[in-house]
């Protein structure tokens, strides 16, 4: 069995970036104070607000590790780490740049051509492009060696058939990254044949059509692309990589502080709504609290490997792991604990609702918790 640690070591001074964070935390109390905003569970996911995106942009807090020569700021993982973690933890809606920021600035700097970088990344940082994911496939679950999606040559590009499911944001954003086959499939190398695409969600043959939650809402979407054509430029990559493209980037998406804040906004309510007696002292408070503790710091551990382009497979899906589960556990204590909230609850009990409706999704994006248990598995060498 590999002995080598499941989670980096924490490297940095844990109090170097607390100007930072105060920083962020009055930014955050103007904009409750004056009503710009609300908080809310969920809302990397919920909270789409293209004003509180362009607010953010204008003060330099996206596209913060890209560089300045792509129109970034050349700051470091840490910083933005701090950054999208007090946001988060204060439930900003931040789901408009979310997935840019998070998934793609990353994922373009690493593969992305001069084109593709002095394109989009300038726009991310501005706040003036979002992205979707185009990974997962009906009927296909987390297996993305499954996927269906067909890229063929044709004269100046390629030519993209197939269908993407529970793409966030869909339907309000200007571009997403495709997964396709562009090889046909080798039972025994079924990773083998798989690339990238760049796709404009508003080309010729692009069908984006809602998946409405049970509460109405809707930021899932099923993407259907019918002969979209994407020019060679717009190749993500290389062709053929794609496999191991996307596990790359689903470092960055299992590990952020996104997969255990979620409901933290629900747990430090309850826990003020506890001091003013208007819901019942409960002991499980400081437990929640230890755990997001632990995952506070994995998290920033898995974020100080990336910086540094360290291999952080393994540790991401731990993080994922416990994140989620603990998410879910929140949304559950608070649930059992608050009854039928009272009219002066009224903000709470938006919070609980969202919860609870959304809490079944927890353990499913960014792939399944049973999935990653096998990758951590891997990673152990256990199997």
């Amino acid at each position: 069995m590999n002995t080598s640690r499941l989670v980096p070591p924490v490297s940095d001074d844990p109090h170097a970036m607390d100007e930072l964070r105060r920083e962020v935390r009055d930014f955050i109390a103007e904009c409750l104070a004056d009503g710009r905003v609300r908080r809310q569970v969920d809302c990397w996911l919920a909270g789409w607000d293209e004003d509180f995106t362009l607010a953010l942009a204008a003060r330099g807090w996206l596209g913060m590790t890209v560089p300045s020569e792509y129109g970034g700021h050349s700051r470091s993982h840490l910083e933005r780490f701090v950054v999208t973690e007090e946001l988060l933890a204060a439930g900003m809606p931040v789901s408009a740049h979310w997935i840019a920021d998070r998934q793609i600035v990353p994922s373009l700097l690493k593969y992305g051509t001069e084109v593709q970088k002095h394109r989009f990344l300038p726009a991310i940082a501005s706040g003036d492009c979002y992205f979707g994911i185009g990974m997962s496939e009906p009927d296909s679950g987390s297996d993305l060696a499954s996927v269906r999606t067909k890229a063929t040559r044709v004269d100046g590009g390629w030519s993209v058939t197939g269908t993407k499911v529970w793409t966030s944001g869909a339907h309000r954003a200007h571009m997403f990254i495709c997964l396709a086959r562009t090889a046909p499939v080798d039972p025994a190398h079924r990773h083998d044949g798989l690339s990238q695409f760049i796709v404009d969600l508003h080309s010729p043959g692009v069908d984006v059509r809602p998946i409405v939650s049970m509460n109405g809402g809707h930021h899932f979407n099923e993407v259907i692309l019918d002969d979209v054509f994407v020019p060679d430029e717009m190749v993500f990559g290389t062709i053929g990589n794609g496999w191991q493209q996307v596990t790359s980037e689903l470092s960055f998406e299992r590990s952020g502080p996104e997969r255990f804040l979620s409901t933290f906004p629900l747990l430090a309510e309850s826990a003020e709504q506890m001091r003013r007696e208007a819901l019942p002292r409960h002991t499980d408070v400081g437990r929640y609290v230890a755990r997001i503790a632990g995952l506070h710091q994995m998290s920033t551990a898995v974020a100080g490997a990336l910086g540094r382009h360290e291999p952080a497979d393994t540790a991401a899906a731990v993080v994922k792991v416990l994140g989620t589960s603990t998410e879910g556990d929140i949304a559950d204590f608070a649930d059992l604990l608050t009854g039928d909230p009272s009219a002066e609850q009224a903000e709470y009990a938006a919070m609980l609702e969202s919860a609870v409706v959304q809490r079944p999704g927890f353990t499913l994006r960014g792939g399944t918790n049973e999935v990653l248990r096998g990758v951590i598995a891997r990673g152990l060498g256990m199997r």
